[in-house]
């Protein structure tokens, strides 16, 4: 009852007006003293998309996905490359070029004044020479005779290469030298060696034989 009797007469002595505006400060009062609703505590780091192991291409496009909106930084071999903004979904590409031999790819989100931690790092190998492929024995056009129906195929190459006789696989040595057993047919016969490196690089020979038995 004290309450109202105060009210109408504050209504009466100075109107409507002074009330709304009380209403309002304390409204306002209590909204400022709300947390602030859109704040971003943590910026999460970029999630990458896979690449290649290694490669003979130098373009490449990195994509990812991060928070909506975010700027990503996008960051070869310990340098700073690009930048770009993420979607609203929270996609992101950039078009690149690796660098000759290795190649180590991380990238950065930033919101505001937040930056997230490193992403995952991709490590790529880019090669576009050809794999040395020297053949030790037989000699192209050699003649075999009598008990000489299986000869041994023999040659180096370089490291981390595979290669292959007629489709089949060359045992290679730890000094990367390779040798094949090949059973000879009556007449020519062709032989085919391929040698092919991780990034998809290859060399390949070709040279015929003969046999009589």
């Amino acid at each position: 009852i004290f309450g109202i009797v105060i009210i109408l007469f504050l209504l009466g002595k100075f109107g409507l007006p002074l009330l709304i505006n009380l209403s309002l400060f304390l409204s306002g009062s209590k909204q400022s003293s709300l947390p602030a609703q859109n704040s971003i505590e943590f910026v999460s780091h970029p999630q990458l998309n896979p690449l290649p192991f290694a490669t003979n291409s130098a373009n490449f496009v990195l994509s990812g996905k991060s928070l909506p909106d975010a700027t990503i930084d996008f960051y070869l071999n310990d340098s700073l490359i690009d930048k770009t903004q993420a979607d609203k979904k929270g996609r992101f590409s950039f078009n690149s070029q690796f660098l000759k031999g290795d190649n180590k790819i991380y990238a950065r989100a930033r919101i505001d004044n937040k930056s997230s931690d490193l992403s995952e790092t991709l490590n790529v190998l880019f090669k576009d020479s050809m794999p040395n492929l020297t053949i030790s024995s037989p000699s192209d056009g050699q003649e075999f005779s009598k008990d000489q129906n299986e000869i041994n195929i023999s040659g180096t190459t370089d490291p981390e290469v595979k290669v292959t006789i007629n489709g089949f696989w060359a045992v290679i040595d730890q000094n990367n030298n390779f040798s094949y057993k090949f059973k000879l047919q009556n007449g020519e016969n062709v032989v085919k060696i391929l040698a092919e490196d991780q990034a998809g690089n290859k060399t390949e020979k070709e040279m015929k034989v003969k046999y009589s038995s």
